[in-house]
């Protein structure tokens, strides 16, 4: 009976953590500071595929600013691995991106989140993309 009521447990944690990430995509591309905040955690290590890390402070304000601006993000192949108060995310990132003196372009990632539940939710801790070489 333990295995079945662990197992259903994960499948509602896995679900939590899902709806997490998708509100994250929403954020990036309608960043709202506050709810940038609530969403990561203040010990956030932002890694982005150009080997650029930046930290909650400073992830929030490059999104609010426009450095970073995504039009789009489309996340496939998504996996969730929950293991007690964490979990770790990974899918393929594509998004069409208009950052703040640039033309339009875009971006196609590998991204790894990892996730931990703090105070009865789930906030981003870490985030690390890489590119897709072809």
């Amino acid at each position: 009976m333990a295995v079945t009521v662990s197992s259903f447990a994960q499948s509602k944690e896995e679900a939590a953590v899902a709806a997490a990430v998708e509100n994250f995509r929403k954020l990036l591309i309608d960043p709202k500071e506050a709810d940038l905040n609530a969403a990561t955690s203040k010990a956030l290590s932002y890694g982005h595929s150009n080997g650029l890390v930046e930290d909650q402070q400073v992830f929030a304000a490059s999104l609010i600013s426009g450095k970073f601006n995504f039009e789009s993000i489309e996340q496939t192949e998504q996996t969730i691995t929950v293991t007690g108060d964490a979990a770790i995310v990974r899918h393929v990132f594509k998004a069409t991106t208009h950052d703040a003196g640039k033309d339009l372009g875009t971006a196609n990632l590998k991204v790894l989140q990892v996730w931990q539940k703090q105070s009865g939710k789930w906030v981003l801790i870490a985030r690390q993309a890489v590119k897709i070489v072809s």
